[in-house]
């Protein structure tokens, strides 16, 4: 059977089409598989419509990811080199750190968006908010029955799934009795293989030695690009090794080495803000000034009280404070 027609009962008809349009074969038979997966699932696996854009993810990146270099470098070398991997030993576990607003949960949706057909939305995927799907500790037990059922069944449903938890700072060091056996080297559990899933960790926790560690750069005049992971991962990694169960609960995977990665977040200074103004505009077809730009920065709050360097606030809220440029 030829390469193009594996997974189409009628070879013949979709031969015949490609003939009468003048198309090639491989064009006609990727149109029929999107239009038939458009009206739901088609692999034994679940989703299908698993796009693994990694040139896309690297563009989006570069253009739409403002003041991070390391996160550019990390994420892309982490999620291609998982993805490429045969038979990974593990889940892959990525654990963002950084200040509000300096883009966490914006590069766990590229992620979604770039890996998934459908992003956020696609059955593959799965997003926890700490204390909105879990806020009572007293309920952990029953949270812990719960999370462990929707892993389980998300990845029975699509081998290669993504899990995100934002404000993982706050949750339950309970949580992690359910969570750690999907991150370890475990070949399966209960004849399931888990190490195909992703799971992503969003914290604010670290922001403090990273916000230190981008300061004293400035303060020596050297370039924030000049910041290697070389160089700031000892420190983070110190911070949140030292860090108690209240200020930062997955540190507990961290010890186990079940963290592959640490991705810090730098803050955010006054031109990358004008940045996430730009792209504000651009996104709503809107026309902008150098100085509707440089008006957008200057509503926002910046620290420390002397060198007011980095927005306090990231770049969150700049595409609300647009709307007072509209007329």
């Amino acid at each position: 059977m030829n390469f193009w027609c594996h997974g189409h009962r009628n070879c013949s008809l979709l031969s015949w089409l490609a003939s009468l349009l003048g198309w090639s074969l491989p064009i006609v038979s990727e149109m029929v598989s999107n239009w038939y997966c458009s009206f739901g699932k088609c692999c034994a696996t679940g989703d299908c419509r698993v796009t693994n854009n990694i040139t896309g993810l690297d563009l989006d990146l570069s253009r739409r990811l403002h003041g991070q270099h390391l996160v550019k470098h990390v994420v892309l070398k982490a999620v291609q080199g998982f993805l490429e991997t045969p038979e990974p030993e593990k889940a892959l576990t990525l654990s963002f750190h950084g200040w509000t607003g300096t883009g966490k949960n914006f590069v766990a949706r590229m992620i979604a968006e770039h890996l998934y057909q459908d992003g956020l939305k696609s059955d593959c995927v799965k997003v926890f908010i700490s204390l909105f799907h879990f806020p009572h500790s007293k309920y952990v037990d029953i949270y812990k029955v719960q999370l462990a059922k929707e892993i389980s069944e998300t990845v029975q449903l699509c081998e290669q799934s993504l899990f995100i938890f934002d404000e993982a700072e706050k949750l339950h060091a309970g949580l992690l009795d359910a969570i750690k056996p999907y991150v370890d080297h475990y070949d399966s559990i209960n004849m399931v293989n888990y190490r195909r899933s992703i799971f992503l960790f969003l914290s604010n926790t670290g922001a403090n030695i990273i916000n230190e560690v981008a300061l004293d750069f400035w303060r020596a005049g050297r370039d924030r690009e000049e910041i290697t992971m070389e160089f700031l991962e000892p420190y983070l990694r110190t911070e949140l090794m030292e860090a108690t169960d209240k200020d930062y609960t997955h540190n507990g995977l961290l010890k186990d080495n079940l963290i592959d990665f640490l991705v810090p977040f730098l803050p955010l200074e006054y031109r990358h803000v004008k940045l996430c103004a730009r792209d504000a505009f651009l996104v709503r077809g809107l026309p902008f000034t150098e100085e509707a730009l440089d008006e957008v920065a200057r509503m926002m709050v910046f620290v420390p009280k002397e060198e007011k360097l980095f927005s306090a606030q990231g770049c969150k809220s700049v595409s609300q404070r647009i709307n007072y440029f509209i007329p």
